[in-house]
């Protein structure tokens, strides 16, 4: 680790230590404990830590804890959390809760092993309260630790650990606490795929959009919540699941945002063994899909997210701008069927070779990364305005030089048509609808969802302006 990280990294903990305000307890399990050895290495952790603990072996986790399906989860977390809190408040409070702020850190963690070589991963969590005696607040964050060597995966732990505290300590707003997550990190050792924040002193935070500033910060390529808002790890969602993907810019939805997914999905469910509860339906909207005037406007974020949520899609926010990088990033939670849904413009865009130009074996590559998981196409057909005919997946043209290679994608089933589809709705382009309701000009309301319409009248979504009467 560069020595000025390092010791950037221990005046934040010896910052910790010397704020005789703060009190609390560290329980860490699965990777050693890193954190608390940053606290007890600074010096002067005797006024900070009441207590730390690690529980590795399961018989004695469970005897602390109670019993849990997996180890490293979220769950687990939370209970490591309420436990210890629970015993700092019962134990301290009649000695030092009139003066002391009570915390309580903990982590669940699944570092390299010398006999393993799976994903590296952990929940990690602090509670604590703002001020004496006043409600706790928490915060939860899931991490991918990315470097190869075990030594190296616990020291960016501790770091990370050390930083989290630290800004619920000491950071106001959530985006500053978010932002500080990687400090005295170098880059790609850590991915933060998800937070939560929750409690009195969070209570103006949507963590949809906290969510959001993990993306756009960099922090990771990929985030998730549920129709309810709710922030999820996608290894809770994808596990043992099938997935089929819509990518959009859902501004708004339309019939044929809803008759694409419709179709896509009686074929998938067709083709695949797995029933409808086996699958997860995601609507993916990219960084780049949300910008609007080169920057992320927060309200219009939050239009296309409650329209999804009311309509009951959990939504992806991603920085994978081409298709084969998202396809590599669902590879990784699943072996089940996954299929990207989209219509016949979008398959046109993904054999255009200047979208792979960053890659040594170009298109080649792309496409080989794309299929090579069984991953399926299903694209909804157009209408070519110059002739007024349909336009089917396997009717497009390609280069010349690509003609035999979509030819064996087509053979061999990795592009399926959507074929049951209403025709009337492949005239509704969200641009033209978004021009209409802007407008005053009411013809919009044909083009969308009934529940759609309320919403966006009721809350005036998208720069919605309202007819002008006679």
């Amino acid at each position: 680790m560069n020595p000025e990280m390092e010791i950037a990294t221990d005046k934040k903990a010896l910052q910790i230590n010397l704020d005789v305000s703060k009190y609390g307890t560290f329980a860490e399990i699965g990777a050693g404990q890193e954190v608390a050895r940053r606290f007890f290495h600074v010096g002067g952790a005797a006024s900070t830590i009441a207590k730390t603990m690690s529980a590795y072996d399961m018989t004695f986790s469970d005897a602390i804890y109670g019993p849990a399906d997996r180890y490293v989860s979220r769950v687990r977390l939370q209970t490591m959390l309420d436990h210890e809190y629970g015993l700092l408040v019962e134990r301290l409070d009649a000695k030092f809760g009139a003066e002391k702020t009570f915390f309580v850190f903990a982590d669940t963690v699944a570092a390299r092993s010398f006999k393993h070589h799976n994903e590296s991963h952990g929940w990690l969590g602090v509670r604590f309260q703002p001020r004496p005696r006043t409600e706790p607040s928490q915060i939860i964050i899931h991490v991918r630790m990315l470097d190869e060597a075990n030594v190296e995966q616990q020291e960016a732990l501790g770091v990370v650990g050390v930083n989290l505290l630290y800004g619920a300590f000491y950071h106001d707003e959530p985006e500053k606490l978010i932002s500080s997550l990687q400090e005295n990190l170098a880059p790609g050792r850590i991915e933060v795929d998800m937070i939560k924040f929750s409690g009195p002193a969070f209570q103006g935070a949507d963590n949809r959009l906290m969510s959001l500033q993990l993306v756009s910060q960099g922090l990771t390529n990929a985030v998730m919540f549920k129709a309810d808002g709710e922030t999820v790890q996608p290894a809770e969602v994808f596990y043992k699941k099938a997935i089929l993907v819509e990518r959009g810019s859902f501004r708004p939805v339309t019939y044929a945002t809803n008759d694409m997914l419709d179709g896509a999905c009686r074929v998938f469910l067709a083709q695949s063994d797995c029933s409808q509860e086996d699958l997860v339906v995601l609507m993916e909207m990219t960084l780049e899909n949300l910008l609007a005037g080169g920057q992320l406007n927060h309200a219009d974020f939050l239009a296309r997210v409650d329209i999804l949520g009311t309509l009951g899609r959990t939504v992806l926010i991603s920085r994978f701008g081409e298709y084969y990088r998202l396809a590599g990033y669902l590879f990784r939670y699943t072996n089940k069927n996954i299929g990207l849904v989209m219509g016949v413009p979008s398959l046109i865009e993904i054999f255009e070779e200047k979208y792979y130009l960053n890659l040594e074996g170009g298109i080649l590559e792309a496409l080989g990364r794309m299929f090579k998981g069984g991953l399926k196409l299903y694209v909804y057909p157009m209408i070519d305005e110059a002739t007024g005919k349909i336009v089917s997946a396997t009717q497009i043209k390609v280069a010349p030089n690509l003609r035999s290679l979509f030819r064996y994608l087509i053979d061999n089933q990795f592009v399926q048509e959507i074929t049951d589809y209403h025709p009337e709705y492949l005239r509704i382009h969200p641009p033209d609808v978004l021009s209409r309701l802007q407008s005053g000009d009411t013809t919009w309301e044909r083009m969308v969802p009934p529940e759609v319409v309320r919403m966006i009248k009721k809350r005036e979504f998208f720069g919605y302006r309202r007819p002008i009467a006679a």
